[in-house]
């Protein structure tokens, strides 16, 4: 029998465009009339924050290639020009998309339900202007920095993402027909949405920052007369070259490359649909972009400022009610949080449970006279991390403190800079990642002298130690104090501080040296148990998939008849359907209120079923360029509550999208079944056990028939 090519062009898609497909997802959601108003105003800026970020990092990556003349194919077949080509195509169609959402759909909305954004300050009443102008004068104006060009002054830089009005000026009194070029940046240290004086019938009034600047612009150019104003926004290469080999020090390495990004070349200029030729003309030659790099907005530029909106008062019944997470019954505030995990394994399940007993267990460890040494991976952290501070007193109180803070973290950088002076500086060791490599595991080792000896405590998780995503992101952690795992997490540490590799893992699998050879093994074995007679079954839960190897084990394990189910959130370089090759593969993503994130992987083994958990996607970068962790979850109670979270999502109805054989995705037909939206399912599953816990300990009170004496 001929063997099938599974490395045909046709068997993948392209990455780029795969992830545009998931933003379109995003802002599916934003036009969906079932969503409260205001959630549709938020998914609608993460659509425009998410393409700002693609188009600095991948579509920049991509020019890179042409420039240096790479011609090499993708695994869909695409040389990077023809890739640049079919993006720029696809983003215009999404670009239109987001602003007809924005002003036929959203904008008529939010009028009727009680708030108006003036869009030409024009349109603004006179008790309005009045606010405006004078709003301006004593707010505005002071921070404005207006900058002219001309053979003094050369063309200013202008900031990456920055937004900026751009002028042409003739000077007044003056017959010349010479225009001059002006520029003056849209402060974004003031609030870009002003709250105007309510409209006669009660109605919210707003009006954005740059309109206000637009129509004082004069007083920025007194000696002139304004012939044309104009939004514009650029974005610039912010894909960052760091040679880890030749850099003496990392640290400054990368705070030298951080100053680039503002210098980055310029890959998208978004200027008001209707800007004066002659202006554009002026803002194409300086920033040297060519015509396919230009999107003309029929809107305000920037959609991102949405997001301040949605946290705009008064308006919490047009959005979803605030999610609180449900406390988790094995951890209560006041427990022995060690005693507990000694008693048996705690599976974790953000954000639908709290992310406290996390920085719990580093807390407690800080200040536990017992606890000898803390060491912890750290990839993003919020902006005021708790367990950062953690840490650093866990140093202060004489425990010996290893962090590894990863400085690669994209555009987390300069924060995790901040970070990792500030543990140095309280005592910690900190070590700034691996050259190479990013340190992208989540992994917490706390060791402990007790009674019986030398004890290690782990949590593993599969999202970061951010407690500020942890409310927004799904995630599942691990809390254990197995010494096989306990083990593996000292080796762990020993590698990223030192040079020890051990000889051998009790349970867990790294990347990049062994994790891709596990998850191989692991794919080839279901295909065994189906050609040997027997049944398998693989489901995956995965934030992207677009590694070639990986996938041609799923076309291998699917054409000999193993069942494969995916939940994969963003980009997807496997195309089902294919007669003989993907047949038995089916891919949903889920795209909801909470941001899917978690790594899960099941393995039926003939009735043996394995269940992992991993910080690593199935992409190459994850199993090959970064340090990434999968972990066993074994304990049998927490192995069935984690197949039941894939079963749920595999039944979800409402915020499920299935891939199609042409690479488009279609929202999952519910006709004649119960809805089910697996994000809703967990956040009132996550309270009824803490419900029933309530329930059954009141049972527990002893109540005595007769008072005692």
């Amino acid at each position: 029998m001929e063997k099938t090519d599974f490395t045909k062009y046709e068997y993948y898609s392209n990455r780029e465009l795969s992830w545009l497909a998931f933003n379109d997802r995003v802002l599916s959601e934003a036009r969906d009339k079932n969503i409260p108003l205001f959630e549709r105003l938020k998914f609608l800026s993460i659509t425009a924050s998410n393409l700002d970020e693609f188009f600095m990092i991948r579509v920049a990556s991509l020019k890179d290639m042409v420039h240096a003349k790479y011609t090499k194919k993708d695994i869909s077949g695409m040389t990077p020009q023809e890739q640049l080509d079919k993006i720029i195509e696809v983003t215009r169609n999404l670009v239109n998309l987001q602003y007809s959402t924005y002003s036929r759909s959203l904008l008529p909305l939010l009028r009727q339900h009680g708030l108006t954004v003036i869009q030409e300050h024009e349109d603004m009443n006179e008790e309005q202007a009045r606010f405006a102008d004078r709003y301006f004068q004593e707010n505005v104006y002071p921070v404005l920095t207006p900058m002219a060009v001309d053979s003094s002054r050369p063309f200013p830089l202008i900031r990456n993402k920055s937004l900026n009005i751009g002028a042409l000026l003739s000077k007044k009194n003056e017959k010349t027909e010479d225009l001059e070029f002006a520029t003056v940046q849209v402060p974004s240290v003031l609030p870009r949405i002003v709250r105007l004086p309510d409209a006669e019938d009660g109605t919210h009034v707003v009006i954005l920052l740059e309109e206000l600047i637009e129509r004082n612009m004069q007083q920025l150019f007194l000696s002139y007369n304004i012939v044309c104003a104009h939004p514009y926004r650029i974005m610039r290469n912010a894909d960052l070259t760091i040679e880890e080999d030749e850099a003496e020090d990392l640290l400054k390495e990368i705070q030298k490359q951080l100053k680039k990004r503002q210098w980055g070349e310029a890959i998208r200029l978004e200027v008001e649909d209707k800007m004066d030729k002659r202006l554009l003309k002026i803002l194409r030659k300086e920033l040297s972009i060519k015509e396919d790099g230009i999107y003309k907005i029929s809107g305000p530029l920037d959609l991102t400022f949405l997001m301040k909106m949605y946290g705009m008062d008064g308006f919490d019944f047009l959005k979803n009610p605030r999610h609180v997470p449900a406390p988790v019954k094995e951890l209560p505030p006041e427990c022995d949080i060690f005693e507990e995990i000694r008693e048996r394994d705690i599976l974790l399940h953000h954000p639908y449970q709290t992310f406290d007993p996390v920085v719990k267990f580093v807390r407690d460890a800080s200040v536990d006279p017992k606890v000898l040494a803390i060491k912890q991976t750290l990839y993003r952290v919020s902006g005021n991390s708790p367990i950062i501070a953690a840490l650093a007193q866990a140093a202060e109180n004489g425990k010996q403190v290893s962090v590894l803070v990863e400085l690669k973290a994209r555009f987390d950088e300069e924060n995790n800079i901040l970070w990792a002076k500030m543990l140095e500086k309280a005592g910690c060791h900190v070590i700034y990642g691996l050259v190479g490599l990013k340190t992208h595991s989540k992994i917490t080792l706390v060791v402990r002298r007790e009674e019986d000896g030398i004890r290690r405590y782990v949590h593993l998780g599969t999202g970061n130690y951010n407690d500020s995503t942890a409310k927004l992101y799904t995630d599942l952690g691990l809390m254990t104090c197995s010494a096989p795992i306990g083990e593996d997490a000292t080796a762990v540490f020993n590698m990223l501080s030192g040079y020890s590799e051990p000889a051998s893992w009790n349970k867990l699998s790294l990347a990049p040296l062994w994790l891709k050879n596990r998850f191989l093994e692991l794919i080839h074995r279901e295909r065994e148990h189906v050609e040997q007679g027997g049944q398998g079954h693989i489901m995956a839960k995965i934030n992207s998939l677009c590694d070639r190897d990986v996938i041609e084990a799923l076309y291998e394990a699917s054409s000999a008849g193993v069942k494969i189910d995916l939940i994969v959130r963003g980009i997807c370089c496997l195309r089902v359907g294919i007669p003989g090759v993907s047949e038995n593969i089916s891919v949903r993503s889920i795209v909801g209120n909470f941001l899917e994130h978690s790594r899960i992987f099941y393995f039926y083994n003939n009735g043996q079923e394995e269940v992992y958990c991993a910080s690593a996607d199935w992409m190459p970068r994850n199993l090959e360029r970064r340090v990434e962790i999968l972990f066993p979850i074994e304990q049998e109670n927490l192995k069935q509550e984690v197949i039941h979270i894939l079963d749920i999502e595999m039944q979800d109805n409402v915020k499920a999208h299935l891939l199609q054989p042409d690479d488009t995705y279609v929202k999952v037909d519910r006709r004649g079944k119960a809805s089910l939206s697996s994000q809703d399912y967990f956040v009132e599953d996550a309270r009824d056990k803490v419900k029933a816990e309530e329930s059954a300990a009141t049972s527990r009170v002893f109540i005595p028939e007769e008072p005692i004496m």
